[in-house]
């Protein structure tokens, strides 16, 4: 029999995305893994999220542009997320054809006005496509990628390509999340502390909580030592702390010292 070609370039994908396993349970796997699919989709960030009762964002990254994946959740979840039914199915009958998996694309154009303009455009995005899936209640968890307006708009083909692959990436998602539930967690945490902390400033403090040093997270993150000291005062200040045993502290739910 002749060779199939989606089958082909499905198996390349996959193949590609292979490369992203090692780094699983890792503070770099977003990354990793979004390297591996930028060389079959012009995508730059990728983001994993889960939306319902309680909104929380696992975890996310930027390749080739400013990583402000932090700040689009932010302002998603400032608003737009209340009414967003873009991950959603709808209609009548909708609750009796949920299927486990399904995949979701759309267009900045397609976004509604408040959406596109605090998300979207704010941030330089063009077009995501997602896989989701449907947990308890009324709970989603889905993994995003997105298409900045620099870069080509996706293709039915890698559009079926990602179709394809999308049962793999769900599994990869689930399976970091499960592997590095303190960071999720600490993030998850942080956020509802402080809302206004950046993407980076959450990077930084969760290397802190890692028990990294300064000069080993600027190595990790492809930073200068003094862009990472500025990330953590910054975000030291926005939370209200001078040290990282009150960062330690605020993670434990305790009191953080106050002034002698």
């Amino acid at each position: 029999m002749p060779p199939d070609p989606a089958t082909d370039s499905a198996n390349a994908l996959a193949g590609l995305v292979a490369d992203a396993v090692p780094a699983l349970g890792d503070p770099g796997f977003g990354a990793a893994l979004l390297q591996s699919l930028r060389a079959a989709l012009p995508v730059s960030s990728l983001s994993v999220y889960r939306i319902g009762v309680r909104p929380a964002i696992c975890f996310s990254a930027s390749l080739g542009v400013p990583d402000t994946t932090r700040e689009c959740w932010n302002a998603y979840a400032s608003g737009p997320i209340l009414v967003d039914r873009t991950l959603r199915t709808g209609g009548e009958g909708a609750a009796a054809n949920r299927t486990p998996l399904r995949l979701c694309h759309i267009t900045a154009l397609e976004v509604p006005p408040e959406h596109r303009a605090r998300v979207y455009e704010a941030h330089g995005v063009a077009e995501r496509v997602s896989v989701v899936c449907e947990e308890q209640g009324d709970t989603l968890f889905a993994v995003n990628l997105y298409r900045h307006v620099h870069a080509r708009p996706l293709t039915d083909n890698q559009l079926a390509d990602f179709g394809r692959l999308g049962a793999a990436l769900m599994a990869l998602a689930r399976k970091h999340v499960s592997l590095s539930p303190a960071a999720g967690n600490a993030s998850e945490r942080l956020l509802a502390l402080c809302p206004e902390l950046s993407g980076r400033e959450l990077e930084v403090c969760g290397r802190l909580l890692k028990g990294m040093t300064q000069e080993g997270i600027a190595a990790d993150l492809g930073l200068s030592l003094p862009t990472v000291k500025t990330y953590r005062n910054r975000a030291f200040g926005r939370l209200g702390i001078h040290f990282r045993s009150e960062l330690f502290a605020l993670m434990l739910g305790k009191e953080t010292p106050g002034p002698m």
